[in-house]
């Protein structure tokens, strides 16, 4: 069978095989929602796609969730609400500018035993590690997370990742902890953010920007002399 893919067709799949799991709606809102009926033109180009054998998908969820060709994950798997969560907080950047060099489940030590964010990007200048806390652990646990950070950080392999800048100092991303639950942890050697979403993130360093515009004191927002600004 002889096709032709278009570009956005072609993209489509690099993002599904990127995030791992991706659901209808969110096809719609990222690829479709320009066009007169989004949601017809987006079903029409996935059941094509899915036919001609370019992506799987799975219909136990509503709407329906698309995987990647070679997805190593069932199709009635909790991992794929992992990936989901993943995605939702890509979007809820994507509100405020594009995050780049994004990478799901970053495995930056390229060793098992180290850190896993659940995804990297560089958002709004400054490059995050993301950990998506769905389930409530203890805090044994989650400074046990936090130490595995920290000795990443006195390895300086993080140094030589390819995303650093060439032009200047190498940077230790920020983590944020995507969390409904506040844990007493904390580091002295990186900046750790805990927020239940990224629009309470960005709402936090909205007032923080009002502050500094007021005159008032300014909070710290680096670590290591590496500032933050996402405002």
């Amino acid at each position: 069978m002889s096709f032709r893919l278009s570009q956005r067709d072609k993209d489509i799949i690099g993002f599904i095989n990127q995030f791992r799991a991706v659901d209808r709606d969110s096809l719609v809102e990222l690829f479709f929602k320009q066009l007169k009926s989004p949601v017809n033109a987006c079903n029409s180009v996935m059941i094509r796609l899915y036919r001609l054998g370019l992506i799987e998908r799975t219909q136990q969820y509503s709407p329906t969730v698309y995987l990647p060709m070679d997805a190593k994950i069932k199709k009635n798997s909790q991992k794929i609400l992992h990936f989901l969560s993943i995605l939702d907080v890509y979007k809820q950047m994507s509100t405020y500018g594009m995050p780049k060099q994004v990478i799901v489940e970053d495995k930056p030590t390229g060793r098992k035993g180290g850190i896993e964010p659940d995804l990297f990007c560089i958002f709004k200048g400054s490059p995050f590690w993301i950990e998506i806390q769905r389930n409530q652990y203890s805090e044994q646990k989650m400074q046990d997370k936090i130490h595995l950070y920290e000795e990443f950080f006195f390895s300086d392999e993080w140094k030589a990742l390819q995303w650093q800048p060439e032009d200047r100092a190498a940077i230790f991303p920020s983590v944020i902890l995507i969390t409904p639950i506040q844990y007493a942890v904390s580091s002295d050697y990186f900046r750790l953010i805990q927020v239940a979403s990224i629009h309470e993130l960005m709402e936090k360093y909205k007032s923080v920007g009002k502050q500094q515009r007021d005159g008032k004191p300014r909070a710290s927002a680096s670590s290591g002399g590496i500032k933050i600004n996402l405002t």
